[in-house]
């Protein structure tokens, strides 16, 4: 069947697929705030790629594919915003203000009106709550016996990435109001070709630096191969023998080191992660009654971790996973029922009151210029 007959409303695998995927980025991270070394997590050495890393190529491509599907349907600018900084800052914002004045006050080395006075505090609030200029990692006196040294929360340096493929979506958008006819025909072209494009300078750039871990043009490539796949959907067709095809390609590529293993898996991640996302059915849906708590494990788990790693000296990397693992995910699941989902449910008002101060706005505009 092809892609588009599976795109359409949201029994997929998608919300399982992300937690799955954030869980990846804290099984990562627990090898890596023990040792006190990015190096510690076996795959890196072998592949050159960590589970967190391929867990953060996950995210960014079913973002890619998910949010041009919101803005190709919808064709709202308005709405594509609204729907996508009530998807990030209310939890985020939430979170920044128990670590910084919960868990940062509680732990930190220095006197309490240090800490509270001191403007490295408040130039991380600023900075990673806004994500405009990147993220700050580390606070006054926290963490800075730990392993990891001074990091509060190291996960959050994709969320700036994730927020520019936002607005280079919504920006080509709006500047193709110019175009009468076709917009959205126009739009597909440029997504293809950015796609294409920004996959050979992320081969490049891996053959010039032997990685791609954090990288800008690998993330754009991963966000806009899977906004690709969205364009693409009627051209595409979702074989299962393809999938294992792929499936045995990339595991026999980790034996032929890491350069063919890159290589295998930039071609084949985004069509075995469709694959996963909508064929598997039946019992395997019943995971989307929970809720998405994908997010919340994402960005509490590095605090929860660090937290333990400095309350318990020497702690191991099995007791980091587990002891981290409840801790995080039940402060995913009220972050999603009282904070995340709350907020999405406020999408609709917000976007009809800020249609209609543009409405009103654009009906004064003669009125000015006369």
């Amino acid at each position: 069947m092809k892609l588009s007959d599976f795109a359409q409303g949201r029994d997929n695998n998608f919300n399982l697929l992300r937690i799955s995927a954030a869980f990846a980025v804290l099984v990562t991270h627990s090898f890596a705030l023990v040792v006190g070394s990015g190096d510690a997590e076996p795959f890196r050495k072998s592949l050159g790629v960590t589970l967190g890393s391929t867990a953060v190529d996950i995210f960014f491509v079913a973002s890619g594919f998910l949010v041009t599907a919101s803005l190709l349907v919808r064709q709202s600018a308005i709405e594509f915003i609204w729907a996508r900084a009530l998807r990030i800052f209310p939890a985020l914002l939430v979170m920044l203000l128990l670590t910084v004045f919960g868990l940062g006050l509680l732990l930190t080395t220095l006197p309490t009106s240090v800490y509270l006075s001191h403007p490295k505090l408040y130039g991380y609030l600023l900075k990673c709550s806004t994500l405009v200029m990147g993220v700050a990692f580390s606070l006054p006196g926290v963490f800075e016996g730990n392993p990891w040294k001074n990091a509060i929360n190291g996960s959050l340096w994709t969320l700036p990435y994730e927020v520019r493929m936002y607005g280079i979506l919504v920006v080509v958008w709006l500047g193709l109001r110019v175009v009468k006819t076709n917009r959205v025909q126009v739009l597909e072209r440029v997504i293809i070709v950015g796609a294409v494009l920004s996959g050979g300078l992320a081969v490049g750039h891996y053959f010039r630096h032997g990685t791609n871990e954090g990288s800008f043009t690998h993330l754009f490539f991963m966000f806009f191969s899977g906004a690709a796949f969205y364009v693409l959907k009627d051209r595409i067709t979702l074989y299962r023998q393809l999938f294992w095809i792929m499936v045995a390609a990339l595991a026999i590529s980790t034996q032929a080191g890491k350069t063919v293993f890159f290589l295998v898996y930039m071609l084949t991640i985004a069509y075995m992660l469709f694959f996963v996302a909508y064929v598997p059915s039946g019992r395997i849906r019943a995971y989307n009654r929970l809720g998405d708590y994908s997010y919340g494990l994402y960005i509490y788990a590095f605090p929860v971790q660090q937290t333990l790693a400095a309350l318990i000296p020497g702690i191991s990397i099995m007791q980091m996973l587990l002891g981290s693992t409840v801790l995080t995910l039940l402060l995913a699941v009220l972050s999603w029922h009282l904070i995340e989902r709350r907020a999405l449910g406020l999408k609709g008002r917000y976007v009809g009151r800020t249609q209609q101060v543009f409405s009103r706005a654009t009906a004064r505009a003669p009125d000015t210029v006369r």
